[in-house]
């Protein structure tokens, strides 16, 4: 990789990367997977091209849950940290835990997704845009309510109330 490549990796190094900016988003996530699967109120994601992503040491340690039908979700066998997440309907696109990088990036968060399911005990102060419900932009109660209403296939969509 080149001059734009920068690097991170997790808690105890054994799996560490790289990837190339221009990043493609870097966004706070409020769902209840990335709650419980990072024991967080949200997780601040940056989205870069797969293509300029390359996992450089720890490739046998790294473990990936298949976390929904639409999805997978990689951390650290080893100490366990949250690193990675693939969405199946996002071609050439890795979502990378920010607190996993190495130094700065190009930008800073510009958004709250899956607002609407956020922790009830997160206060959140800034302007940023706040989006919610299955695509980010909806909200989340009217899928539940769909869900009450035996509508569960459309309920399913909305990754953030997929309660386990």
């Amino acid at each position: 990789m080149n001059a734009t490549t920068k690097t991170g990796s997790c808690l105890c190094s054994a799996v560490e990367f790289e990837f190339q900016i221009p990043i493609l988003f870097a966004t706070h996530c409020h769902c209840s997977m990335c709650q419980r699967g990072n024991g967080a109120g949200f997780v601040t994601w940056i989205g870069v091209r797969e293509d300029g992503f390359r996992i450089t040491a720890g490739a046998n340690d790294l473990t990936t849950y298949r976390s929904s039908n639409r999805g997978t979700r990689s951390f650290c066998g080893r100490c366990g940290s949250s690193m990675l997440c693939q969405n199946d309907d996002h071609d050439n696109v890795i979502d990378i835990t920010l607190a996993n990088v190495h130094g700065e990036i190009d930008r800073v968060p510009s958004s709250h997704v899956y607002f609407d399911c956020r922790a009830p005990w997160i206060e959140v102060t800034d302007d940023l845009r706040k989006r919610g419900g299955d695509t980010g932009g909806g909200n989340c109660s009217s899928i539940l309510t769909l869900a009450a209403a035996g509508l569960r296939a459309l309920a399913e969509r909305c990754a953030c109330c997929a309660r386990a």
